[in-house]
């Protein structure tokens, strides 16, 4: 499944994978950046939602997902909870529609969870975080497992 533009073979595929991937890295550099300029947010935006759309050009539902889950963590660091919700509704939406689970469902929950902890709406935030927890458990890797706990104990739901 992907999201391929018809006629749209511009770009080989595996130079697409290639542009997806780095840009997909490059959100996070700029996301782990302590001295992150203005221009750098828009930066981070524009690459994060670049990496979404080559995915869906060449990727899988699990790299939709993953692109869906990074857009809402740029838009939720910026404080953007609208854009930060609608896409971690869709990071869930692909996860169930497609039988993805393990560490992409527990962040679709985190990534609903800080969305609704960025919107102020506590009750939402804390339900959330209650089924990334459970997810969280059903986590195989235990190293993906303590990234997602480590990821759910950043989040501060509103008082």
């Amino acid at each position: 499944m992907t999201d391929r533009d018809p006629g749209s073979e511009a770009i080989a595929p595996e130079d697409e994978r290639r542009l997806a991937a780095e840009l997909f890295n490059t959100v996070w550099t700029l996301l782990d950046s302590p001295d992150r300029a203005p221009h750098d947010d828009d930066r981070m935006l524009h690459a994060a939602h670049a990496s979404r759309y080559h995915w869906g050009q060449v990727g899988d539902p699990v790299n939709l997902a993953r692109g869906e889950w990074q857009c809402s963590r740029v838009y939720a660091v910026l404080g953007r909870a609208e854009p930060a919700l609608h896409h971690a509704r869709r990071t869930l939406e692909l996860c169930e529609r497609h039988g993805i689970g393990d560490f992409d469902l527990a962040f679709a929950y985190e990534a609903l969870a800080r969305g609704h902890a960025v919107a102020g709406d506590r009750d939402a935030c804390l339900a959330n975080l209650e089924l990334a927890r459970s997810a969280a458990g059903a986590v195989v890797d235990p190293e993906d497992r303590r990234a997602v706990m480590d990821d759910l104990a950043s989040i501060r739901p509103p008082s």
